[in-house]
């Protein structure tokens, strides 16, 4: 199980062949990602924001959320964790404890800062890519 953060998400749908959408294709064929409500309606909301939707049209976007959320394990965090400097992230810890993800894959450096976490790895995307 793997999850993956908005920044990260959001980088490969706008990218077409950058590091993001490889790390996330990767993913996808070694592991399983694991998706929450809260991540999908961050992923939602930032994609729907004018400055991106100029930059990737309504149904690339639609069809990149439909694919991620059909593949993707759905899970609802009964814990809450406070471990991260910005509150905001914490919804990925959240999600990585309760589907037993063993990595995060983020572009935001304040997850990474965390490195390692609760014996899981918080890694960038081509520090992921380095590694699979």
């Amino acid at each position: 199980m793997i999850v993956f953060d908005a920044s990260t998400l959001v980088s490969a749908a706008l990218k077409t062949d950058g590091i993001p959408e490889r790390a996330l294709l990767r993913a996808e064929e070694i592991d399983a990602l694991a998706l929450s409500a809260a991540v999908d309606a961050e992923l939602s909301e930032v994609l729907s924001r004018p400055k991106f939707a100029r930059a990737v049209s309504p149904s690339r976007r639609d069809r990149f959320l439909e694919l991620l959320r059909r593949s993707s394990i759905w899970f609802e965090p009964s814990v809450r964790v406070a471990d991260c400097r910005d509150p905001k992230d914490d919804k990925y810890l959240e999600l990585a404890l309760v589907s037993g993800a063993e990595t995060i894959v983020s572009s935001d450096s304040d997850l990474r800062v965390l490195h390692p976490w609760r014996g899981g790895r918080i890694l960038s995307p081509a520090d992921y890519l380095a590694l699979t």
